[in-house]
């Protein structure tokens, strides 16, 4: 499981939309629209499940810490 990511369009940082799933999941999805705030720019921004990504590494690093 992980955080799924978009990088905001304005200062091209990578940014966690609040959904959480595993890489596979997330990829059998249908395509969908999410709107996620940014806290880099103090915006939301619109994004296409396609633009998007699972970061997985706070989940690896969280249990390989237990």
């Amino acid at each position: 499981m992980g955080t799924v990511m978009i990088r905001c369009p304005r200062t091209g940082r990578a940014i966690p939309t609040g959904i959480v799933s595993d890489r596979i999941e997330f990829r059998r999805k249908a395509v969908f629209i999410g709107r996620t705030y940014c806290a880099a720019c103090r915006a939301e921004h619109e994004f296409f499940a396609r633009e998007a990504w699972v970061d997985e590494l706070d989940s690896r690093t969280a249990s390989e810490a237990a």
